[in-house]
């Protein structure tokens, strides 16, 4: 094999850290036998840099490459969906090293490892894996330049300097292109994630699913208010709205499940003061959105229920922003249509006869609606109920046993039983899930909602009014909407109680919660002027830029942006390599050709500097003497034993400045 065709070592070892670098973010969602892959790839290519073994035959490396293909099957049962597919491009992005032999094979493993770089952006966008990819992409660079470094045959950490400064120049042109070059839709589909997406609230509920989510502390969703920010009181973010109770379950009405003269949206009169905000909510890989009572859609695109909730038309499956408008204060549906009014008052005939009976009693109490809502309030009120993230198993009865046994329990064990209740009284009433609350970061005045943000409360309809928001659980612990969860289960010590080194535990101390709320505002910042920076943000910059966005003003704006850009660069880079590629007696003896040139006595490119001067010496006699004086200095400082002397490079400098040939 030719010199010129082999890997350097230099550029092996890179190529192997790069590896390892690559693998590190895809640790925790692929099979452990992967990693092991990876370092038993290593091990065999680090022994033959050894000489200690030989490279794998054919046939190994293909039974090899079936029994990896074989084991991503076995491990995700099938080879469909992204973390499979996934999977398999790291095996052979580890396998290829044990056929890494000459240069085109390095080729094909670094350009390899570049697309290996952008499945992480598939699980993740945030900043940390953001930063992380350039670092890899870094190294990745390293790596390509060493390969271009014939003859190192160790290890040189100088090389990620040249990379780094490769990047450095190609910046600003990437920011360029970010900001300018149109956002095109992709044009394929990726498969959609098993594993990584999280969930929050579901569309049932039972006792217990919104007591999970109060035990996490993964932010579910930030927004940002164009005006003061309302009190934490009235920060309810509706999700989703449950009319249906099936076997001591809450859901959604299905869309085939409304009657057709019932589906579409109606459009309330207008009340009150308009809350206008903007909203970045983590994936889902579901596709409600989060917004106050009564909001109406500024962003494009966002469907609008009969409920009066929002969603989106694809599954959430990366960080989604949107804007809103909301009159909390607009009545909804002051008239109930007989569809609607049956459905909002079905419950199962023979669940929770207790409860039934305890309806009865409150109806027979009270001669209205608000009195018999009022008479439910002041029994969780008076009565021994507990606010609790640890509410005892339920029976057969679920409302049965909570109402009269236990009386323990979260926000969906007291709007389940409020809502059975005010049905049974005869008034029309549904389950609202979603978040309440949040926390406000001074930093940039988003306010921060986590999944122990997690709420239910309830809606009953009155004649006239419509529907009304009545949260049960601020009856039994007011402070929860108030002061939010922390504060609600002070006493208990239950809060986060599974996260022991949450950042969130740790807000008494002034530095870590100053960092955490810091970083919080520069994750904001990344979501929504990086990350949010669709086709919609692009032609408003665009044209606030242009004025007009046209094909002839934008490739103007390209052509122009890239010179500005590149043409300074390019200005530096020549000055550098006019400066420092030649040697002060290159540049001295570059200026005695150059006077000659001028009188149509230049050097051609195969001449020596004695074959140029013996051909001036025959066609110009008159300027022998001083031709060969200049050529002798030049030769014997550029190829004799003295070399680069202060006293030669002096003569040669004053013989060139004096010679003026005519």
């Amino acid at each position: 094999m030719r010199p010129l065709e082999q890997v350097p070592r230099n550029a092996l070892v890179w190529i192997i850290i790069t590896q390892f670098a690559l693998l590190l973010p895809h640790v925790l969602r692929v099979p452990a036998w992967v990693c092991a892959v990876y370092l038993g790839a290593a091990l065999w290519r680090a022994g033959v840099y050894r000489g200690q073994w030989s490279f794998p035959p054919a046939w190994l490396r293909g039974v090899l490459a079936v029994t990896c293909a074989f084991g991503v099957y076995l491990s995700y049962r099938t080879v469909l969906g992204l973390e499979p597919t996934v999977a398999l491009l790291l095996v052979a992005f580890a396998l290829k090293l044990l056929e890494l032999v000459r240069r085109k094979d390095a080729y094909l493993l670094i350009f390899l490892g570049y697309f290996v770089c952008t499945t992480e952006f598939l699980f993740s966008q945030e900043l940390p894996v953001s930063l992380y990819n350039l670092f890899c992409v870094l190294l990745l660079t390293t790596s390509l330049i060493a390969l271009h470094q014939p003859g190192e045959n160790t290890f040189n950490r100088r090389t990620i300097g040249k990379a780094a400064l490769i990047m450095a120049q190609a910046l600003p042109l990437m920011v360029v292109l970010f900001l300018v070059f149109p956002r095109l839709d992709p044009l394929w589909n990726v498969p959609l994630k098993s594993q990584s997406a999280r969930t929050g609230v579901s569309d049932f509920m039972k006792p217990g699913d919104i007591t999970r989510l109060g035990l996490s502390d993964e932010v579910a969703f930030r927004v940002q208010f164009d005006g003061d920010i309302p009190p934490k009181s009235q920060l309810y973010w509706r999700t989703l709205v449950m009319s249906k109770l099936d076997e001591g379950a809450w859901r959604s009405l299905r869309y085939r499940d409304v009657p057709v003269q019932e589906r579409r949206p109606q459009d309330p009169e207008r009340s009150g003061e308009r809350v206008s905000y903007e909203v970045i909510m983590e994936p889902t890989r579901q596709r409600w959105l989060f917004a106050l009572r009564y909001a109406e859609p500024v962003t494009s695109g966002i469907l609008r229920h009969n409920d009066y909730r929002l969603s989106s038309p694809q599954e959430i499956e990366d960080e989604y922003q949107y804007r809103v408008n909301s009159w909390p204060a607009t009545r909804l549906d002051p008239e109930l249509s007989d569809w609607r009014r049956q459905v909002e008052l079905a419950l199962p005939e023979e669940d929770n006869p207790l409860t039934r009976q305890l309806a009865m009693q409150f109806r027979a109490e009270t001669d209205s609606d608000q009195d018999f809502i009022e008479r439910v309030l002041r029994h969780f009120r008076q009565e021994a109920f507990h606010y609790t993230l640890r509410p005892p198993a339920l029976g057969d009865d679920p409302l049965d046993d909570f109402l009269f046994n236990t009386r323990r329990g979260f926000c969906e064990h007291y709007a389940s039983a409020f809502v059975t209740l005010a049905r049974a009284g005869g008034i029309p009433a549904r389950v609202v899930t979603g978040y309440q609350g949040g926390e406000i970061n001074p930093v940039n005045r988003t306010v921060i909602v986590h999944q122990f943000d997690a709420h239910a409360w309830a809606e009953v309809w009155y004649p006239g009014s419509g529907w009304t928001r009545v949260d049960p659980t601020a009856a039994v612990a007011p402070e929860r909407v108030e002061r939010g969860l922390e504060q609600a289960l002070a006493q208990e010590g239950s809060f986060l109680a599974d996260s022991p080194l949450s950042p969130l535990r740790f807000r008494g101390v002034q530095w870590v919660n100053t960092l955490r709320l810091r970083y919080d505002a520069l994750t904001y910042s990344w979501q929504r002027l990086v990350l949010g920076y669709d086709q919609r943000s692009q032609y408003e910059f665009l044209q606030g830029l242009l004025g007009k966005v046209e094909p002839l003003r934008l490739a103007a704006l390209l052509l122009g942006s890239w010179l500005l850009v590149l043409l300074p660069l390019a200005l530096v880079l020549w000055w550098r390599n006019a400066q420092h590629s030649l040697s002060p007696a290159d540049r001295a003896y570059r200026l005695f050709c150059t006077r000659l040139g001028k009188l149509d006595l230049g050097r051609e490119a195969s001449e020596s500097p004695s074959g140029y001067a013996t051909r001036i010496s025959e066609q110009r006699p008159d300027l022998a003497g001083v031709v060969w004086r200049i050529t002798a200095l030049y030769e014997r400082i550029s190829y004799g034993a003295g070399g680069q002397s202060a006293p030669l490079l002096a003569s040669l400098r004053r013989e060139v400045s004096a010679f003026r040939p005519r």
